[in-house]
């Protein structure tokens, strides 16, 4: 199948759990790579009995194969819904929808289960339900294929990082910012093989957690708690030794690593030292600056400079509900910029700091829809180049 231009919407919730992004995508073949432009962006939080629901099945030791089943069809219809107000917004007529599903599990490496070892991962939206409802095409369930090729699922970003962002003469980070923290670093003039990409940790997971349990508020926003208290060194210091931190990519995490129980023992290892709420905060938030720093210092600076892209600035372009946390932003910057690096939001770039993700699995969806591959192999571990995901057509 040639590939044709396409408007093309993705659906992304992420790990935070805190609702749906949905960005409209002009997608059109290129020479070199496609041509992608954003017509529309819109966030939706997820109602609170939803989202209770999602945050109960993420972290559940046990629960009822029923529980699961209505979970799909309910993340299913609310992904419907988001792109219907989507579309009586803006005056846009869809050709395709790429639904990422909200991740339930994810198990990059394998493990042994009933008799045999292997990797898996689970996401839920029932995306028969959003073809049914919207009219329209659907692709979903993008992962599998990667990890079947032997890599680790993801990240699956990374495409969109090098087609919007590649550079000839500019080295280029792209880090988003979500409950989990991720970056994709792209050498000035670099091939698609030589773009390295990772999860460096937690994002916004821990310190939503505090937000909610110490100040009953969604997250913290603007960092402003984060502002009023001291980070406290030696469980920041305890805490940057997590194993996590010293994997070579390709690596990814959830709330496996930094979920639910490790946020319950962060704070008990910051109440140890201060009875005071903001202090905790501040930790939090110094935590998701430093292993960013960390993992471009270890893992990606002199990458950039033997590849020759550091004969100026490097642009650290952040994206993901982070980027609007000037407390963690500031934190970035004064870690970063001693390696060479000038901060930025993606909104100067021209991409709105929540619509990444969702723009991703815009273009994910054309690739697939075209017979096309949608990992990049070095990103993820994969052997090879796979095309991803399911069409459920309407």
């Amino acid at each position: 199948m040639s590939p044709k231009p396409m408007k093309v919407a993705g659906i992304m919730s992420g790990t935070s759990a805190d609702g749906i992004d949905v960005a409209v995508m002009r997608i059109a073949p290129g020479k070199l790579r496609p041509k992608v432009a954003l017509l529309a962006h819109e966030g939706f939080a997820f109602p609170v009995t939803l989202r209770r629901a999602v945050l109960a099945a993420m972290n559940a030791s046990s629960t009822s194969t029923a529980e699961l089943a209505r979970l799909n069809w309910r993340l299913g219809m609310a992904y419907a819904e988001a792109i219907s107000a989507t579309l009586q917004r803006h005056d846009v007529k869809l050709d395709l929808i790429g639904c990422h599903g909200q991740t339930l599990y994810h198990q990059p490496h394998a493990v042994a289960y009933a008799g045999r070892r292997f990797a898996c991962t689970w996401q839920l939206g029932e995306a028969a339900v959003i073809a049914a409802t919207c009219g329209i095409p659907v692709v979903s369930n993008f992962r599998p294929a990667d990890m079947l090729a032997g890599g680790q699922g993801a990240p699956l970003v990374p495409l969109l990082d090098y087609v919007l962002f590649a550079d000839p003469k500019r080295g280029r980070v792209l880090q988003n910012i979500g409950g989990i923290a991720n970056l994709t670093a792209i050498p000035a003039g670099a091939a698609p093989d030589r773009v390295i990409a990772f999860d460096t940790g937690p994002g916004n997971m821990v310190i939503d957690a505090l937000a909610q349990q110490l100040f009953n508020k969604p997250f913290d926003r603007n960092g402003a708690f984060a502002a009023q208290g001291a980070v406290i060194a030696p469980v920041l210091a305890t805490l940057l030794h997590n194993p996590y931190f010293s994997l070579k990519p390709p690596r990814t995490a959830g709330r496996e690593q930094f979920g639910r129980e490790y946020a319950a023992n962060f704070l008990k290892a910051c109440q140890q030292h201060s009875k005071k709420p903001e202090d905790a905060m501040a930790t939090a938030t110094a935590l998701t600056a430093d292993s960013i720093a960390q993992s471009y210092k270890q893992f990606v600076l002199n990458k950039m400079r033997i590849r020759g892209s550091n004969n100026g600035a490097v642009d650290y372009i952040v994206s993901g509900g982070g980027a609007r946390n000037s407390t963690l932003m500031a934190m970035l910057a004064q870690r970063l910029q001693p390696m060479g690096c000038e901060l930025a939001a993606s909104l100067q770039f021209g991409l709105p700091v929540e619509a990444k993700e969702a723009a991703a699995f815009a273009l994910l969806a054309w690739q697939t829809w075209h017979h096309l591959p949608g990992n990049v192999p070095a990103a993820t571990g994969a052997t090879k180049p796979a095309i991803l995901g399911q069409v459920t057509y309407a």
